[in-house]
Order: structure tokens, then C-alpha cells, then sequence
């Protein structure tokens, strides 16, 4: 924080003015005692210098991660095998790309060849970076047509959905972002359905999924698709919407 500070020629207090706390609030940050700020503060000062802050949680070494992994795949699993269950559609998991120097994996790139329809599924077990999340499904919905041209696919339309477990706090952070959210993903997840059993037009949108566990992944896959809700849950307003 101090070393940028100082290469763009500002003053602690000058920072300190533009994040609305103290200049000594600031010095105890640059020098590094923390622990009794709290998050919103040190985010403030960053941005004011344009630094980017995360907060990282580690469960048992890399436990953590690999619990993200096992929640991820049991999500896969389930939306695979929804999409799969609506007539025409192909699905390959795990698509993987490099394009002029530019790889990734596209999680599900799905085909429904009588409409010559690609559809790119991102899947999200939490929320961490929306603007992120945005330009990385923004890169793979440009760059699909070239990965489906691979399989011999030439799509006539490409579609975009993300979907993402529904949690509390995902919820919490799709309410904060609701405006960004709705502008580019006009659709929700009631019209998920809709959308697989008639894709004549390109679409964009977000579905809540389930949270997954490990029990009964495939059997209740095409119900979850029909009412893309969690059961026995009370109803949660949907935050691109506003209905329940």
C-alpha cells in the first residue's frame, strides 16, 4: 500500500481524506498492523490507491480447496445431467481451449444440433469477483464458436447462462450486484427450462441451483430443472427479479 501510495505522489493523507478515515488509520495499515481494522476500512484505503484486496480462508491446508473441488463437480454432475435428460442436447464438461494464447475451460459447452444452438454453461459454487466472472464468460462466449468448430459444430446461435448454487450468501452478493447482474443476465432460472426444451433464440441468463450433496445427484436432476429452487428452504425472493 505505502510503496503505490508513494509512486503516485499522494500524501497518507491525502489517501486518508478520499477513503474518509483517519491519516493514522492509514499509517497502521501500511505498516502493517491490521487486526484491529476492519474489512470495509482496508478495502476503502485500497482502492484509493488502486490496490486490490482478498480475504482468503484455508481449512486444513488444502482441504479447503479440495472441498470447493468435490462441491463444483457434484454441481456439474447434476446440471450435466439435466441438460442431457432435454431432447437434442449434447454436453461436454470440462471443454478446454487455447486460442492464440488464450486457455481456459469452459465448463459445460453444450450443443443442440436441430437448431444449431452452443450454449455456455458457467458454473459457480460461490461468488468471489463479479466483474471477473463477467469478462472470464465474456472471453469463453467469444471464443466458443471457435472451440465448437473443433467438434464440427458451426453454430447459427450462442447462448450464455451461469448458474450458480443457491446459498445465502451468494444470494447476499447477487442482491449487492443486482443491477450489473440483471443488465447482463436478463433471464432467471425459471426460464432455464423453457430455454433447454425450445432454444429457437439466443439467450442470457442466471440460474439458482440446489445446493449439491453427494445423495441422489442424477435422480432428482430433471426435477431440480423444472423449479430451479432449493427444497425445504423458505422461498428467497429472487434478487434479478423480485419474485419469490
Amino acid at each position: 500500500m505505502r510503496a503505490v501510495r508513494v509512486r503516485k505522489g499522494l500524501r497518507q493523507q491525502d489517501v486518508a481524506d478520499v477513503a474518509g478515515v483517519s491519516r493514522a488509520t492509514v499509517s497502521r495499515l501500511e505498516a502493517g498492523n491490521v487486526g484491529k481494522l476492519c474489512l470495509d476500512t482496508v478495502e476503502r484505503i485500497a482502492s484509493v490507491v488502486d490496490v486490490r484486496t482478498e480475504l482468503v480462508g484455508r481449512w486444513r491446508g488444502g482441504d479447503g480447496d479440495r472441498l470447493l473441488s468435490w462441491r463444483h463437480s457434484l454441481l456439474a454432475d447434476r446440471v450435466t445431467a439435466a441438460i442431457r435428460a432435454r431432447d437434442g442436447w449434447l454436453v461436454v464438461p470440462e471443454a478446454s481451449f487455447s486460442i492464440y494464447g488464450e486457455r481456459g475451460v469452459i465448463d459445460q459447452l453444450c450443443w443442440h444440433a436441430t437448431s444449431s444452438h452452443l450454449l455456455v454453461v458457467e458454473l459457480k459454487t460461490e461468488f468471489v469477483d463479479i466483474n471477473e466472472l463477467l469478462g472470464t464468460l465474456d472471453r469463453k462466449l467469444r471464443l466458443a464458436p471457435r472451440v465448437a468448430a473443433d467438434r464440427g459444430w458451426r453454430p447459427k446461435l450462442v447462448s450464455g447462462w451461469l448458474i450458480v448454487t443457491d446459498t445465502r450468501t451468494n444470494r447476499r452478493h447477487a442482491a449487492r450486484h443486482s443491477s450489473l447482474l440483471r443488465n447482463r443476465f436478463p433471464l432467471d432460472g425459471r426460464s432455464l427450462s423453457s430455454f433447454l426444451d425450445n432454444p429457437m433464440a439466443a439467450s442470457s441468463g442466471m440460474a439458482f441451483w440446489p445446493d449439491v450433496s453427494p445423495v441422489n445427484v442424477a435422480k432428482d436432476a430433471v426435477r431440480i430443472l423444472t423449479r430451479v429452487r432449493a427444497p425445504n428452504r423458505v422461498q428467497q425472493p429472487d434478487p434479478l427479479t423480485g419474485d419469490g
